[in-house]
Order: structure tokens, then sequence, then C-alpha cells
């Protein structure tokens, strides 16, 4: 792995202790605008200083992020599909290598849809796009993707496609927690950061996703709608960010996004 490369990464991965928690804000780009992410900028920016990177599309970098911020950038350079088309795996690259340098990105993101129809398509997009980016010095993150088939998240079929995209070259993978996590993570050579997936039903169920991924192996976590669809979104991000960081229990994770709720309360929504 050249300088570049293992420069850029260190910008997400901190190099105290190897882990990360990115910002996922590129919903946009199938879901269009998806609650509480209706106005980017305002939701992003009170967010930025407790991420260590941040995932989202050029449009979105462009029109909703300062140029001033100084947090990497995890540029989504895939699409082409929507909800409410036929297959959301029917996605092409569609961001440049070339806009990625220009836009400063410290890494590019494009999913991978094995299994499905376009299980080739997608695989070859993602060689194509390592093969263009490894010159500059740009990491690829290989995002495996299930579109709307969640039963997929299983640790066979999780396993085969985090393998696959090392193979090809992917210098670090998102992916889904899942029972016998570790299995993933045994037959993936390179760092996995797991995705926050849909909001889900209670904090202690987003803490204990956060703790156990890590415990079984994680990288980091690239985690979304489970931070800015919060009704306090700054004070679980630093809740999540004290399990990634500073070696929280979910349980002392929880005190302190109630704390931080609690001192909020006087003063609006945190």
């Amino acid at each position: 792995m050249d300088w570049g490369i293992r420069n850029r990464l260190s910008r997400i991965f901190q190099p105290q202790d190897g882990r990360t928690l990115m910002l996922a804000v590129d919903h946009g780009y199938f879901l269009g605008p998806t609650t509480r992410l209706e106005d980017p900028r305002k939701t992003i920016t009170p967010l930025l200083p407790y991420a260590d990177a941040i995932m989202l599309t050029r449009g979105i970098l462009q029109t909703c992020v300062d140029p001033t911020a100084t947090v990497p950038v995890v540029l989504r350079v895939s699409g082409g599909a929507t909800i409410v088309g036929r297959d959301l795996a029917n996605e092409t690259i569609t961001t440049s290598v070339r806009d990625a340098v220009r836009l400063n990105a410290s890494a590019v993101a494009l999913s991978i849809f094995v299994g499905s129809d376009y299980e080739h398509q997608t695989l070859a997009n993602l060689a194509r796009l390592i093969d263009e980016a490894t010159p500059y010095g740009i990491p690829v993150l290989a995002v495996t993707a299930v579109g709307k088939e969640l039963e997929k998240r299983d640790a066979r079929y999780l396993a085969l496609a985090c393998r696959v995209a090392a193979e090809l070259g992917a210098h670090f993978v998102k992916t889904y927690y899942c029972e016998d996590f570790e299995k993933v993570v045994g037959g993936c050579p390179v760092p996995i950061v797991i995705a926050g997936g849909p909001k889900l039903e209670s904090d202690m169920d987003v803490l204990r996703l956060a703790y156990d991924a890590l415990q079984g192996g994680a990288a980091g976590l690239d985690m979304g709608r489970n931070i800015w669809q919060h009704d306090h979104p700054v004070a679980m991000i630093r809740a999540i960010r004290a399990i990634v960081h500073e070696g929280a229990t979910p349980r002392q994770a929880y005190e302190l996004l109630r704390d931080l709720t609690q001192a909020s309360a006087s003063v609006g929504r945190v």
C-alpha cells in the first residue's frame, strides 16, 4: 500500500486506536429527501465536530458542507437507481476519480450487490474504480449493499460479499453486523466498518449494535439514520463516539446520552 493511500486512510481511521466513526448522509441519492435529512446543511453542521469522516455525494458536499470544514470526505461515487425504480442494484459509477481529486476526497465509496441480477455489473464497477483511484492514492470503500432484501444480512452472505470486495482490491468494506459476525471479519483481510441501517427501536439497541460490532472485530461504524433521526442527534453521536474511541460500554454510553439530553433540555434540541 503506497504512502498516499495510507495517509488518507489515517485521516479516516484514527491512528491512536485504528477506529473510525463515520457519519453517513448519502441516503438522498436513492431515497430523496429522507426524514430529518430534508435540509442536509442543517442536519450535518452540528454533527461534524464529532465525526471522524463524512460519507456523502458530491452534490451535497458542494452545497451543504462549508469548504473550511476539516472533516475527511468519503465520497459516494455510485448510483443511478432510486427507491421507486425497478431495481436498486442497477448502479453505475456516477462521479469520476478526477472529480474526487478536485473535491479533496479522502476516499471514494461504491456499492456492490452480490447475488443480484446486477452482481457482475457492480463488481466490475468496483474493479474499475480501484484501477482508476489507486494511481491517485485514493482508497476505495466497497459497500456490500442488499437493496430491499434485508433478509440477506446473514454471516454466510456478508462474508462472501466482503471477501469478494477485498479480493478485487477494496481498501476497506462497509457491511452489516450479524450473528456470527466474527466469521465475516475473519474472512476479510481489510478493515470493516458497520452500517447502522434503518433506525432501530431504542437507543440501547443502537448502542449495543455499536459495542457488539467493535467487540466482534469491526474497525468502526458508518452511521446515519440512527444518529440524525434521533431527537437529540448531537447527544447520540457523542454517546456512540464514546463507545468507538473511549471504550465505553453500552450502559455507560446510555448514561452519557441521558446526561447530555437532560443538560440540553433548557437550551433546546441537541
